[in-house]
This record gives C-alpha cells, sequence and structure tokens, in this order.
C-alpha cells in the first residue's frame, strides 16, 4: 500500500512495484516521513540502510564498468561527409547506468560521482594507490581500507592489497574494490562499525560490554 501510493523514490524516481530491485549505493528516499538512506554493505556482506542527510542524498557513487565507443548518424550537410559516422564516447556504471560524453581521463575500475536530479557526472574517483575503498564482494566484502598496492597477473585476475583503520592488512580482486574516496577521506558517510571486521573474540566483548552497560 505504501509503494503503491507513491511514496518510495528510488534514486529520485517514484517506484511502484514492490519486486523493483533496489542494489548497492542506491538511495531511497521516503518524502512523507522526511527520511532518506543509502545501501551499503556490513562487514558480514548483509545490506544495511545507513540513513542520510538530505545533501547526502543527492548524489550518489557509479563504478565505471566499460569505457567504449559508440556509432552516430552521419554528420553535417557538406555532400562530402555523406555517409561518415562520428563515435560517440560512453561509459556504463555498476547500476546499469549509460553516460555520454564522460570525462577522458574515466576508466574502467574508477568511480564518478553522479548527481541524482540530473544524472550527470559532477566528479569522478581514480582506482589507485592511496584512495579509500569498500570491498563489494568476496570473503571481505563490506570491509574498508586504503589500497597499498595492485598486482598485476596478466591472463589472471589483478589483485588489490588494502589496509583498514587498525592496520589490517587484507586483499581481494581488483573487480571486488569500489573507491569511495580520494586520499583516507569519503564521500559518503559510513554505516556503524566504519567497514572494521572484528575477530570472534572482539566481537564477543563488545557485546558483553554492551549487555552489561545496559
Amino acid at each position: 500500500m505504501i509503494v503503491m501510493r507513491r511514496l518510495v523514490e528510488v534514486d529520485g524516481k517514484v517506484r511502484t512495484d514492490i519486486n523493483y530491485p533496489a542494489g548497492f549505493m542506491d538511495v531511497i528516499t521516503i518524502e512523507k516521513t522526511d527520511e532518506r538512506f543509502r545501501l551499503l554493505y556490513d562487514v558480514k556482506g548483509r545490506f544495511v540502510l545507513h540513513r542520510l542527510s538530505k545533501e547526502e542524498s543527492q548524489y550518489k557513487l557509479c563504478r565505471v564498468q566499460k569505457v567504449s565507443r559508440a556509432k552516430k548518424a552521419s554528420i553535417g550537410r557538406n555532400p562530402l561527409s555523406h555517409g561518415q559516422l562520428a563515435a560517440i564516447p560512453y561509459l556504463v556504471t555498476h547500476d546499469g547506468r549509460t553516460i555520454r560524453y564522460a570525462d577522458p581521463v574515466v576508466k574502467v575500475n574508477d568511480v564518478v560521482k553522479v548527481d541524482i536530479a540530473t544524472g550527470k557526472v559532477s566528479g569522478h574517483l581514480k582506482f589507485e594507490a592511496g584512495n579509500t575503498c569498500m570491498v563489494t564482494r568476496g570473503a571481505n566484502i563490506g570491509r574498508i581500507g586504503v589500497i597499498t598496492r595492485t598486482e598485476k597477473h596478466p591472463g589472471s585476475f589483478d589483485i588489490v592489497h588494502l589496509q583498514d583503520k587498525n592496520k589490517a592488512n587484507f586483499a581481494t580482486r581488483s573487480s571486488n574494490v569500489f573507491v569511495i574516496g580520494e586520499g583516507q577521506k569519503p564521500l559518503i558517510s559510513l554505516p556503524r562499525g566504519k567497514g572494521i571486521k572484528q575477530t570472534i573474540m572482539e566481537e564477543r566483548e563488545r557485546k558483553a560490554k554492551k549487555t552489561k552497560d545496559s
């Protein structure tokens, strides 16, 4: 009933299908209650709804999956140019967006900052050492760390090494890494836990302390 009353928006568009799929980095807005959320992962690989401010809900980060050039109809009215085709550069993001005429410095694995209202790119983050990332797949899903180095393996998967705020090192495939900030400053606010994975003993101590305080 709530969805059919057109009260729920996903990335700025009203959705009335209760089965509409929302994914990583999508912004969910409920204007009636003045609430906004971003879909992120916790360190156990579960989706979490992270509450946002109105300013932060106006943009989302999209990972570039493909950069290519498309074909267009003939250009100009000059008879000599009849049949000429202009190649249009475009990129495809992780959420299925196709963005034309993006900045040529943007490459695969980089992340673009997209304005939700207009759908235009307002900035980008490079996939390079020193930037903050979140792991979106694999055994380390949900963990957040800074890229320390990248191992190139021609013919196989490139491996990215990261380090979290507790100085713990971990590694994953490059396709699992989603850049969320330049340097150690993320462009989005982070969910509870800040993407730091705790050991079983640390979790046990935290829960015991929480029970004792309550």
